[in-house]
């Protein structure tokens, strides 16, 4: 029997909106949580809420590590954000630069818009300083959560990554395992998958059968 560390995948829960939701991600051991700062989508919070939620849940060691997403926002308005919410991790989703994500002094990870061609070793290369890629269903055009996947196998394989992958666009608590078993990433990420029928509120029991399903992958 082998005595290798077993892989544990990184599970961020995106698009949180109420306490209540924080506040169960962190009960279950969730990684990340993260808070959409992009007007206009239907998960948005203001910082003020984002900073609200996170204080809802523990900062204690073990505690989720929160995110701030934005999607082609400038840079006076992403500061004006983090006067107010503090973020473990920002999260660019639109077209910013290598240069830009690196501007505001804390980690960030870059998302990757897979629901067109893309050749992810340049993401890769360009995107070096990141502290993850976030490989995603959307377009140039457009953001994330839409709840369709894109084609795992446009993917390098594991061992051809150099920077840590999440995984995004499509995942449920009936899809996760087999994403996990196919793409070996770092981490997952959903939100439609664990919500109810309105977007920003999460289903608790999609939640809990989420985490099962990613715990019940690294098992096997």
């Amino acid at each position: 029997m082998s005595n290798a560390p077993r892989h544990r995948t990184r599970i961020k829960f995106c698009g949180i909106t109420r306490a209540e939701d924080a506040r169960l991600a962190a009960a279950l051991g969730v990684d990340f949580v993260g808070f959409v700062l992009v007007p206009g989508s239907l998960r948005a919070v203001s910082a003020v809420q984002a900073q609200a939620l996170a204080d809802s849940i523990s900062r204690a060691d073990g505690a989720p590590k929160t995110v701030a997403l934005f999607q082609n926002a400038g840079a006076d308005q992403i500061r004006g954000v983090l006067n107010v919410f503090h973020p473990d991790l920002l999260q660019f989703h639109g077209r910013e630069s290598a240069s830009f994500c690196s501007g505001f002094g804390r980690p960030w990870c870059k998302a990757v818009p897979m629901g067109e061609p893309q050749d992810y070793a340049a993401w890769e290369q360009e995107f070096a300083s990141a502290t993850a890629l976030f490989a995603d269903s959307h377009t140039t055009e457009g953001g994330g959560g839409s709840g369709h996947r894109f084609a795992w196998s446009d993917l390098p394989a594991a061992a051809k990554r150099r920077l840590p992958l999440l995984l995004a666009g499509g995942l449920t608590p009936e899809t996760v395992g087999e994403a996990i078993r196919q793409v070996r990433p770092w981490g997952v990420d959903v939100s439609s998958g664990i919500e109810s029928t309105t977007k920003g509120i999460k289903d608790h029991r999609k939640m809990r059968a989420f985490v099962d399903a990613v715990r019940a992958a690294d098992e096997a």
